[in-house]
């Protein structure tokens, strides 16, 4: 059979850091997806990609997949050394839908044979993560999500209600939907937005005003979770200042609590004066000479 790269399917050095090859992982997978992918050996790499992060994510088969791949190459053909045994390699788990050489290696069989075939866990729960967007944490309610399953050759369908006051990392456990019957838990990830930064319940942003509304003070319209609101400013901001917008952040878990929102002050220099703008400028420069 043929070796598999794990590293290079999933494009990264075999000193990546765990952070690496998730942010890789979540990379590809996203790309190659059946269900948006045009590429017409999508379905092939989503396979692979989830193969690989299946045994590079998890310590203990990524010590054993190193010390056996330390001298083969990707496309190589590929047999177990003697006395690669059962009692060696069986991690447990059902990864019937993996390759033959995942499960040579982790305890599927080698060429259909039994000596290494695992056992199906009863009742086994599972892990996954799931990318939502900023709207869906601040919105909540139930949302249809496609979830790939460990151990699973195709996403599946699952149906996720997201509780008032979800954040990123934050966990759900939905009872009975994982393989075999077992409990589901749902890590969330609040994916990077174009506008906000998200730290916990807060979330920041920058705005840009014109200089004389710097000097003189005024107020800038500022979008928000909630839609548009005009935010007061000082005369003589600084750029780079930040204001607070109480309540304007991500829903607490208590209700009729959020957290808050910091607009940090961008002065906008103009790309181009008029000439009666320029003369204006420079009647304002010689009376602060």
């Amino acid at each position: 059979m043929e070796y598999k790269d794990y590293y290079k399917i999933l494009g990264v050095e075999k000193t990546a850091s765990k952070s690496e090859i998730q942010k890789a992982y979540r990379k590809l997978a996203k790309k190659y997806h059946p269900d948006v992918s045009s590429a017409k050996d999508a379905e092939r790499r989503y396979k692979e990609i989830n193969e690989a992060y299946e045994v590079l994510k998890d310590p203990e088969k990524r010590e054993k997949y190193d010390t056996l791949g330390a001298d083969w190459q990707q496309g190589q053909d590929f047999t177990p050394p003697p006395g690669w045994g059962r009692e060696n390699i069986n991690l447990g788990g059902d990864f019937g839908n993996f390759s033959d050489f995942f499960k040579t290696i982790f305890g599927g069989g080698f060429g259909g044979g039994g000596d290494y075939q695992s056992k199906r866990t009863p009742q086994r729960n599972s892990e996954v993560e799931l990318e939502i967007s900023l709207e869906d944490a601040a919105r909540g309610g139930t949302h249809t999500f496609l979830l790939t399953m460990r151990g699973a050759s195709e996403p599946t369908k699952i149906n996720v209600k997201l509780p008032r006051g979800v954040s990123d990392k934050s966990r759900i456990r939905l009872s009975g939907k994982a393989p075999g019957g077992g409990d589901l838990y749902v890590t969330l990830r609040i994916a990077p937005h174009s506008v906000f930064e998200v730290d916990g319940y807060n979330l920041s942003r920058s705005v840009k005003i014109a200089p004389h509304t710097a000097v003189l003070g005024g107020t800038v319209s500022v979008d928000t979770l909630d839609g548009k609101i005009d935010m007061k400013l000082p005369p003589l901001i600084q750029s780079g200042q930040k204001l607070r917008l109480k309540g304007k952040g991500l829903p607490k878990r208590a209700e009729g609590e959020n957290g808050d929102m910091f607009v940090k002050v961008e002065i906008a220099v103009p790309k181009s004066l008029t000439e009666q703008q320029k003369k204006l400028w420079e009647q304002l420069a010689d009376l602060e000479k």
